[in-house]
């Protein structure tokens, strides 16, 4: 291994820590905002509950799971999958499949039904003479 070699692989690292520490140090931050949001919201939460109590809330709530999502980044865990969303979807879809089914056999069977009747109307009966000749 040569100098420029060495040096290179140093580099790699630094830059690996330096983003590590990047990384850590807006994990902190946000739980630290996460924590100065709930405290505010408890003060203010008992000023103005009925006023400032859901927009301190969802903020409270959205810097808790971007903190957690970075969490689990940074530990390399993967984000969880929407379930309730696949499911929900999955179910409508369900229901648009089955609806669009049964209008198509209805729309078969008044088709077919107007032919019957269209034959009916033009069908031509032959009825037998018998002569006595």
């Amino acid at each position: 291994m040569n100098a420029q070699e060495v040096t290179d692989m140093f580099a790699g690292k630094n830059r690996a820590e330096r983003t590590a520490e990047e990384a850590w140090e807006h994990l902190s931050s946000a739980w630290s905002t996460a924590g100065d949001n709930a405290g505010r919201a408890g003060r203010r939460g008992r000023r103005l509950a009925a006023r400032a109590g859901g927009r301190v809330s969802s903020a409270t709530d959205e810097a808790l799971t971007r903190a957690s999502a970075a969490a689990d980044a940074l530990a390399g865990r993967r984000p969880a999958r929407p379930w309730g969303l696949i499911v929900a979807v999955g179910v409508i879809g369900a229901a648009a499949g089955w609806a669009l089914a049964s209008a198509a056999r209805a729309a078969l069977e008044r088709q077919a039904e107007n032919e019957e009747i269209e034959l009916a109307e033009t069908a031509v009966v032959v009825t037998p003479t018998y002569d006595d000749h």
